[in-house]
Order: structure tokens, then sequence, then C-alpha cells
């Protein structure tokens, strides 16, 4: 019975000792048979030594599958921590990364907050003195008879009427502009010439007048200006295209009121910007006179337009010749055809060209100084018209390539055909010596440049064309064509070639 209680735990054991484990056995036999009480010999103690040494085999072999798994679970777990040893030091390298780029873009937005800043305090000051500009051909645009006669007063009652009428203009067609915007006027004309041909107009009593007048509008306000540019071709055209091209793009001036409807010059300076919408919302055309041929078609473009009625004249001054004395001749003027008529008026197209007027040849009161004694001793040019009042370009014969060689001479036309070139320096050639053939090819080449005040042209020493000088002998074609290719305007060509009357100068 000892024996069957000791050994209870045997009964469940089914695993056999293998013939390779012989030592373990002869090692598991001497161990457990050393332990066995005294009772238990013979076969019993054979079968519990070998049922105990087998027992003890097979737990052997569990602990080492166990160890075996554990040893496979410790090589997971290796690889598991180097795996998460790996990542973490990727997630620090990303984290650096991380924050160098937060540094970067925290310092891009601080430098662009600086410079927001910056450029919002230039934008306040450039916000500061808005202004509108008004550019005037004084030569063309011209001020009522009105103004003009009141001397002084009547240039500071002609400021303060235009600094009105553009107030209500922007008020009206501009409600973007600020409210306080300032008005800048620039007024560029001959002043001289301005006073005397209004002298001669009858419109003032003096030139003197009229000098009054302009010095009135520049005191008038701060910011108005009649500026003299003194006599010369284009003087008050060339300063004032270049007043308006400084001002078109300059974020100060706002918008410009442009006084040129008198004169076809100015459409060039506008066709280039025809293309550009934004400068031409910012141009509004100021209309004294009607818009010459050029300048209306460009007003599909330039939709703005503006007319002060109470301020500019709608017409050109006119300047009516004396009336005949006894003799039949007007002073300074002789009778070339008995078929003269009496009186005629002359329109010239602006103050400028109307200034060069000799005073004997339109004054309706007696001139100024007294006619020389003696008639012989006076210097005279004459100015060829025909019956409607239209000068008249003497015929001139050339030779094409004589004209071609003169040309690449690049004489300068003004010093040697009138003798008072008014360019310094001049781009063309003052020291040669041409000679009376290359002066007659001379005018031609001059002749091929339109005059600016056309048939009404009054200038004794005027070198330029006052007809088209390509127009074909016996017809009424130009020679450029019919679509009117020919810088000449169509007006100069249908000239009446027959002169009437001549005029002194």
């Amino acid at each position: 019975m000892r024996s069957s209680e000791t050994l209870p735990s045997l009964k469940n054991q089914d695993t056999l000792l293998q013939p390779s484990h012989s030592a373990t056995r002869r090692t598991l036999e001497d161990t457990y048979t050393s332990s066995l009480p005294p009772s238990y010999s013979g076969p019993t103690a054979y079968f519990v030594r070998m049922s105990l040494a087998m027992a003890d085999l097979g737990a052997t072999d569990a602990h080492r599958e166990r160890f075996e798994l554990l040893k496979g679970s410790e090589q997971h777990k290796n690889a598991l921590i180097e795996e998460l040893l790996w990542k973490l030091e990727n997630l620090n390298i990303l984290y650096e990364n991380k924050c160098l780029d937060h540094e970067r873009e925290t310092n891009a937005n601080r430098n662009m907050q600086l410079q927001q800043t910056k450029l919002q305090s230039q934008l306040r000051k450039m916000e500061r003195n808005p202004f509108i500009l008004v550019l005037i051909d004084g030569d063309g645009m011209i001020f009522q008879d009105y103004l003009l006669q009141d001397g002084e007063p009547g240039g500071k009652d002609a400021a303060a009427s235009l600094w009105t009428d553009v107030l209500k203009y922007v008020q009206s067609n501009l409600p973007d502009l600020p409210s306080d915007i300032k008005i800048v006027a620039r007024i560029y004309a001959n002043t001289k010439g301005l006073a005397e041909t209004c002298a001669r107009a009858g419109i003032v009593s003096k030139p003197s007048t009229v000098e009054d007048f302009a010095r009135g509008f520049t005191r008038s306000k701060h910011l108005f200006d009649f500026i003299d540019v003194g006599h010369g071709k284009d003087r008050a055209d060339d300063k004032l295209s270049e007043v308006f091209k400084l001002h078109l793009y300059d974020f100060h001036c706002r918008h410009i009121l442009f006084g040129c409807s008198h004169d076809n010059g100015y459409a060039r300076l506008l066709e280039e910007l025809s293309a550009d919408r934004q400068a031409v919302d910012r141009i509004t055309l100021l209309e004294g006179v009607p818009f010459e041929r050029e300048l209306l078609l460009l007003q599909s473009t330039f939709r703005k337009t503006a007319k002060f009625p109470a301020l500019f004249r709608s017409s050109k001054i006119s300047i009516p010749q004396a009336p005949p004395t006894q003799s039949g001749t007007l002073p300074g003027v002789i009778r070339a055809n008995s078929q003269q008529p009496q009186s005629s008026t002359h329109t010239p197209s602006s103050w400028a060209s109307a200034a060069t007027f000799s005073p004997a040849s339109s004054v309706l009161s007696p001139p100024l100084t007294p006619s020389p004694a003696n008639p012989s001793t006076t210097t005279t040019a004459i100015i060829p018209r025909n019956k409607h009042g239209q000068r008249i370009d003497p015929i001139l014969k050339y030779d094409n390539s004589e004209v071609k060689r003169v040309r690449a001479l690049k004489l300068c036309n003004t010093h040697f055909l009138r003798g008072d070139c008014p360019y310094d320096p001049c781009t063309h050639v003052h020291a040669a010596k041409p000679t009376k053939n290359d002066i007659m090819q001379l005018r031609v080449i001059a002749r091929q440049a339109v005059c600016k005040y056309g048939t009404e042209c009054d200038d004794p020493k005027c070198i330029y064309g006052h007809r088209c000088g390509a127009m074909r002998e016996g017809t009424t074609q130009c020679g450029y064509g019919i679509d009117w290719e020919c810088r000449f305007p169509q007006e100069m060509h249908f000239l009446d070639t027959t002169p009437v009357r001549t005029m002194k100068v």
C-alpha cells in the first residue's frame, strides 16, 4: 500500500526513454534507486526507478520547448525594441526639421509683417496728396473775351471758374476719387504772342492786359500756373506732352484733364495710349473749339470729354483786315487784283499762329508805330493767297535724285532757310556751305513737312508746306492714292492756286 500511495503521480506518465538517452537513463536510475525506501526491491524498484526517470526526461523536453519559445520571444522583443528605437530616431530627425521649418516660417512671417507695415506706411504717405492735373495748351484753348479784357482780376476769375468747373466734373463723373482731392492747373502758351494777337483782334485794348490776365491766373491759387514758353514752333506742344507723360502713371495724379481740341498734333500722343485701358480711363479730353478731325477719330477710345463753355471760347480768334484807304489799298496790303474783296477775315488755328501776323496786315486801328516816310526803304515779303484767303505755295521744280542727295547731307532747314534755328544743340549740320541748288532742294525737303497752321499761316518766313506737293497736275488725285495715306490733310489738297491778292508783311 505504501508504494501505491507514494507513486500516484506516475500513473499518468506515458513517455518512454529513448535509446539515445542511455547515459541519462543510468544517471536517473542511480539517482532514483538511492532515494527509494528499502521495501522497494527487485522488479518493483526497477519499475519505479524507470518511471521516475522517464517523467523527469519528459519535463526536460517541455522546458526546452518552452525555452525555445522564450528564446523566439526574446528575438521578437529585441526586433521590436530595435524597430521602436529606429522610429524614435527618425521622429527626432523629423521633429528637428519641423522645428527648423517653424523657425524659418516664423522669421518669414515676421519679415513679411514688417514689410507689410512699411508698405502700408508708404501707401498712407502716397495717399496724402492726391490731385487732378489740368493741362491746357494756351495757344489754342482760348479764354472768353470778358475774362481777358478784365486783366488781372479776369485771370483770378478764370482760375476760380476753372477750379469750380473741374470740381463739379469730378463729383459728377469720377465719384471714386477722394472728396478732398487737390486740383493742379498748368497752362502753357506764348504769352507775348497771345497778347499781341488779342490786341490785333480787338479783344483787348493793349497787349499788357493779357499779360496781367496771366499774372492774375497764376496768383489766384497756389497750384495754378500760367506758364510762358516764349516764341517758337511747337514749344507749348512739346512741354505739354512731356508733362502729360510724366504724370500719366504718377500714383498721386489720379486723373488728367487734357485741353488740346484745336491741334491734330496731339493725336499722335494719344494714339500711343489707345491700347492701355487703364491709362485711357485716367484721361478726360477738354473741348474748347471743336475737336479736330484726327482727335474726333479717337473719341471712340477716349470717351471721357468735358466742355466748360462759360470759360473757354468755342471758336477761334478772328482777325479782320483793315478796310481800304482812299487810295484803294490797305495799310501794308498791296492790291494785286481788281476783283479783290474789300474785306475778309482770317482765322488762325491758335494764338501762336496768330501772333506771327504783321501789325500792318491785320490791325483794325492804326499801327502802334508810324510807317516809314520812304516805303522803298522797307523790306517786305509777299504772301500770295487765293480768293478764299488760303495761302498758296509757289510751285518748286526739282530732281528726285538731287533731293535725295541733299537730304543725305543732313543740313538744318531752319538755319539755312530761315536763319534762326531755335535748337541748341541742333542735331543737323550748320557748318556746311550749300550751293544755290542745294538751297533750292532744301526748300523742297522742308515743303514736305506739313505747316502746323495750314493754309491760314501768315508767317512770311515759314518754310513748311501749305498744300500737298504730290498733287498731280491737271487732276484732283494725290500721288499717295485715294485712301489719304498722305501726311497732308484732305483740306490741303484741293486748293485754288490762282492768287487774287498778296499780303505784304
